[in-house]
């Protein structure tokens, strides 16, 4: 059966500033028309941001510095951030710190931001927000986690995991939206962008 996108685009450009397959499968997936131009944005934050500053700031330096040289285009720009016990677990460096992350996930619950934010410069618009998802996963053994290890999935991911991916395996439950841990929360984007008219809402019905 045909999948039917109950809104459609209008002509106004769409960015995507990020070099996400997994974010660029969620537009997608939503029936969004977009270009990906990868930001160049310093992906640094300061030591005393809290997480949820952090991933703000991140997206806005990313759909910022794609902005600033396309000012007639909407540009999308995210930060997802693993947080747990306030500290936040980026992409690992390699082997060890991958296996520390995810025996440190390990029968606990975490929470999952990603920051969206949204310019046009010549309209004028800077919007930015912050959603958050807690994840709990089941408890792993020694066997568990090195099986996971094994597979590559974890290296560059941000908390050593995939939820759309063979990581699926380790999560017991989720609370909030699936979509925002894998990169993007698309049903907020989507408002946004349907309040702006970028997207009009049809019916979804067909014969």
């Amino acid at each position: 059966m045909e999948t039917v996108i109950p809104h459609k685009c209008t002509n106004e450009p769409l960015i995507l500033a990020s070099a996400s397959p997994r974010r660029s499968y969620l537009l997608e997936q939503a029936g969004l028309e977009f270009q990906v131009i990868v930001s160049d944005a310093d992906e640094t934050c300061p030591a005393d941001a809290s997480p949820r500053e952090c991933a703000a700031m991140l997206s806005e330096k990313k759909a910022l510095a794609v902005a600033e040289s396309h000012p007639a285009h909407w540009v999308l720009g995210a930060d997802t951030i693993v947080v747990t016990d306030g500290r936040i677990l980026g992409k690992p460096s390699g082997m060890e710190e991958a296996r520390d992350m995810i025996t440190m996930l390990g029968g606990r619950t975490h929470q999952v931001l990603t920051g969206f934010s949204i310019f046009h410069v010549d309209k004028g618009v800077r919007h930015t927000e912050v959603i958050s998802t807690q994840v709990t996963f089941k408890s792993l053994s020694p066997d568990e986690i090195e099986w996971y290890l094994s597979t590559g999935e974890p290296f560059d991911k941000a908390g050593a995991y995939a939820i759309q991916g063979i990581g699926t395996f380790l999560v017991k439950s989720i609370s909030g939206s699936y979509t925002n841990v894998v990169g993007l929360p698309v049903c907020e984007v989507i408002e946004f962008f349907m309040a702006q008219g970028v997207i009009i809402r049809t019916s979804g019905n067909h014969g």
